[in-house]
């Protein structure tokens, strides 16, 4: 690099020397793994078509990981006009990876492109500003995007708890140097179901205090900004996606629990302020990269009726031949998008689409969800008790389940601690497209409090299951700002606005629409003390009860705002 630095890259190159290949680079802080010239990874290139597809295939271990050198950064900020060659971001170090190779590997055709998916898709969107010359295409899927408002750390400001300690206790070891493996941060942990565990570890603190002991240190830099303060500003990729050259292919899937907002928020950025671009998304239900598996055509309890992933998988070889080899054609829309609930591929020129139809659905009493506005009255009371927090899935394990973004949720209907509101039976076929928003007025007993609200389709089983289409979680003191946390006024009517994650479903005929709101979502979210203070520093005395009431009267209007194809 720039600055000196070495890092660690396999390189795979073509025997046939009678043509000139372009590179397709994957940049990783997983390892790129078997390390040593007679030693060959199982599979080239993104998907199992690029195996007979002849590139000059490229993994590098990013800086300060594996068998790099350098000093590792999580989510390496971002620096758009460096002074000097001590400067360097993933940027930078992508641009002298390109030339190092164009320079050093011969019978390349001075094309490049990149690919990754969740970290290493950070790493793909991270190399479009000041892009090299020869980068043609990248794609970021399920690529981390902006940690605190809607990625793995953070979810609108609320901690995933459960999410980032399994992780980090995998990834972020200490480290004096290069080295292959990785170990973990607590060799001796052992956890049997993560409700339990979680639970009965306690107040946040104690996570440091039992089992990292100070030694993880992205876990010492994510509670110690609590906000979203310059640290997460500087990790906030998204305002430095602008005058990008490179065509992009970003993938995302409707179930993945890592990385949802990271693919739309990605596109999105590049799309406001670029005006000139070739972006495309791909959006279908899919777990974190379940889009390169050899098929996808269930999950949890949606059956898709068809593989997903032989389509899309076809539409990425393309996208890569097309950009880097001047081979065949690449037609594919602005916006190639999986609606489930109809089971159908659809494309749009616009991302959300354009044209749709905005419908408010109003929360009522008597637990009415009425799609059409009528008379609006009383209120709902919950009692949110930290000590008993609702599940975030019906099902015990050692580890977070993926199930849950699809999960049937009438296990959490039934507690008294969960409010529902449920509409009449849909007399056509309603299909919802782009972001959804929550507004509630509440009123709460104490100065803080987290909401959940989970969009669901009720379907006409003999079981009535409850089907999960999107869930999203807001830190209350964040309703504001993300910056600025503010307490609540206790018994005071506030509103709270909740932006959930895009949807592409159909509703169909003979089906109900549920809405359901909660205040825990464990031991995905670690818990609210229910008190406006610094969690991360709060004792376990400082968790309490709250009675949380959810208004809904002709003054105090929660609804549900959707785009609705008409």
């Amino acid at each position: 690099m720039r600055d000196g630095v070495k890092l660690f890259t396999s390189v795979y190159i073509p025997k046939d020397t009678t043509q000139s290949y372009p590179f397709l680079i994957n940049r990783t802080p997983y390892s790129v793994a078997p390390y040593g010239e007679a030693i060959y990874r199982k599979r080239l290139g993104p998907n199992p078509l690029f195996t007979r597809e002849k590139y000059i295939f490229v993994y590098q271990d990013v800086r300060g990981r594996h068998m790099s050198e350098g000093q590792f950064e999580e989510m390496t900020p971002a620096i758009d006009d460096k002074k000097d060659s001590k400067q360097v971001d993933e940027s930078s170090d992508t641009y002298d990876t390109i030339d190092w190779l164009l320079k050093n590997i011969s019978h390349n055709n001075g094309k490049a492109g990149i690919y990754g998916i969740s970290y290493p898709g950070f790493y793909a969107t991270a190399a479009l500003p000041n892009a090299h010359p020869a980068l043609k295409a990248a794609s970021p899927q399920a690529p981390v995007t902006d940690e605190f408002e809607g990625d793995d750390a953070y979810h609108r400001g609320a901690f995933f708890l459960m999410d980032n300690f399994s992780f980090l206790n995998f990834f972020d070891a200490p480290r004096n140097g290069p080295r292959a493996e990785n170990p973990p941060v607590d060799s001796t942990l052992n956890i049997n179901e993560v409700y339990d565990f979680y639970l009965q570890t306690g107040a946040l603190h104690h996570f440091n205090d039992l089992y990292f002991r100070n030694t993880s240190n992205i876990w010492n830099e994510f509670l110690a900004h609590a906000t979203k303060d310059a640290y997460w500003q500087a990790r906030n990729i998204r305002p430095h996606l602008k005058n990008i050259h490179p065509a992009t292919l970003v993938v995302g899937g409707w179930f993945d629990a890592e990385d949802l907002f990271g693919a739309l928020h990605t596109y999105k950025a590049i799309e406001q302020q670029n005006l000139h671009n070739n972006n495309f998304l791909i959006m279908a239900p899919w777990t974190h990269g379940a889009w390169e598996k050899k098929q996808w055509n269930q999950f949890a309890g949606y059956q898709f009726g068809q593989d997903l992933n032989a389509a899309f998988q076809q539409i990425e070889f393309n996208f890569f031949n097309f950009y880097l080899k001047e081979k065949g054609s690449f037609d594919t829309t602005e916006a190639t998008i999986f609606v489930t609930g109809s089971n159908e591929w659809k494309r749009f020129k616009a991302w959300p689409p354009k044209g749709m139809a905005h419908e408010t659905w109003w929360l009522n009493y008597n637990h009415q969800l009425l799609l059409q506005k009528g008379k609006l009255k009383g209120k709902d009371e919950y009692t949110s008790d930290p000590a008993n927090p609702v599940p975030y899935i019906n099902q015990r394990s050692a580890d977070r389940l993926n199930e849950y973004m699809a999960a049937d949720q009438s296990f959490a209907s039934g507690r008294n601690d969960v409010v529902y509101y449920q509409s009449e039976v849909l007399q056509n076929d309603k299909t919802v497209l782009g972001p959804i928003m929550a507004n509630l007025y509440v009123s709460l007993s104490g100065s803080d409090a987290d909401f959940v609200v989970k969009v669901i389709d009720v379907l006409p089983d003999s079981n009535n299951t409850q089907q999960l289409v999107r869930a999203e979680v807001l830190r209350g003191k964040f309703r504001n700002s993300f910056e600025n946390p503010v307490p609540f006024t206790p018994n005071e009517p506030t509103k709270v606005t909740l932006q959930l994650n895009d949807v592409a479903h159909t509703f169909l005929k003979g089906h109900r629409i549920m809405v359901q709101v909660q205040s825990s979502w464990f031991p995905l979210v670690d818990r609210n003390p229910q008190q406006f203070i610094n969690i991360p520093d709060a004792a376990d005395s400082d968790y309490k009860k709250e009675r949380i009431t959810i208004l809904h009267d002709a003054a105090h209007p929660s609804t549900i705002e959707a785009g609705v194809e008409e």
